[in-house]
Parts: C-alpha cells; structure tokens; sequence
C-alpha cells in the first residue's frame, strides 16, 4: 500500500474517532473532535498531493479517496441533523447531490468517458469542510444558518454544473 492510500485510510480510521469524540461529553470534547476532522480533512488534500507528485494513482485510491471524503463529511453533518442544528432537508439535498453526480460518472464511465471532479466540486468539498470547522468550534444559531446556506449554494451550484456540462452524457429524450 502506497502513501497516498495509507492516508486515505488514516482517514476511514478517523472517522469513528472523530464520532466518538463528537458523542462522549469531557471538557473540550469538541476541541479535540474538531482536531480529529482538521486532521481528517488535511489528509484528504494531502493523499492527492502525493499520489499525482509521486505517480501513486491507483484504482484503490480513486475509490476509496473520495469514498472516504463523503463518509467524513456525511458523518459530520448527520451529527449536526441529530443535534438540531442542520435542517434534515439541507442533508438530504447534499446526499442526493452526490448520489446523482456518482450515476452521471457512472454512466460517462460506461460510454467510455471520465468525468473529471470539477471545480465547483471542490469549492463545495472546501467550504463544507470549513463550515463544518466553524460549526463545531462555534455553536451559534446565526453561524449554523449561514453554513447551512453556504453548504446548500455550493452543493447545488456543483451538481448543476456537472449536469449542465455533461448534458450529452445522458440521452434525456429515452427518458
């Protein structure tokens, strides 16, 4: 296993750590879970750094990298849903968003082509992951209401245009 994937699973062993410490009640729980995410997010760039500097692609990687980066910030944002402070419909927006955008590659992969991660994809990866900091290490119901719009304006922002410049991807008129 190259070093690019043993931090992309330094990230999966993170996740349940970063639960844990979100779930167990200590003075500065969120601190230390809050470290564990920026840890968790820092690998994430890190991976991708080494595996394209260092020729470490690999089929196991372009799974399982991207894998994990959802499963992170999922478990995140569910975590807010059960504490009241991320609307359900807001999660269920970002789910459905990467459940469509994961079909459409599926589909281009299967006629031969990859869709490369766009952009706004990883302006919306970024500035998830950076409401998601604010949000752990400030619990104010202002902060909570704008990071929730800015996760919804850029997850939406970033599914459309993978739609919108894949539209030959999928023959709609069979629809």
């Amino acid at each position: 296993m190259n070093t690019a994937n043993k931090l992309t699973m330094l990230r999966v062993a993170l996740i349940p750590v970063f639960l844990i410490l979100l779930y167990l009640r200590f003075p500065f729980h969120m601190y230390f879970a809050l470290t564990v995410f920026i840890l968790a997010s820092v690998t994430d760039f890190v991976d991708g750094y080494i595996a394209r500097h260092y020729n470490q692609v690999t089929d196991f990687g372009k799974f399982m990298d991207p894998l994990a980066d959802k499963v992170l910030v999922m478990a995140a944002l569910l975590w807010f849903v059960e504490a009241g402070r991320l609307p359900a419909w807001v999660l269920l927006v970002v789910i459905v968003r990467e459940f469509a955008v994961t079909a459409l590659r599926l589909i281009a992969v299967e006629r031969g082509r990859v869709i490369a991660a766009a952009w706004s994809g990883k302006v919306k990866t970024a500035s998830t992951m950076v409401c998601i900091c604010l949000m752990l290490l400030i619990a104010r119901p202002a902060l909570d209401l704008v990071c929730a719009a800015v996760i919804l304006v850029t997850t939406v922002y970033s599914g459309a245009e993978y739609f919108v410049r894949n539209k030959d991807v999928v023959d709609w008129s069979n629809l």
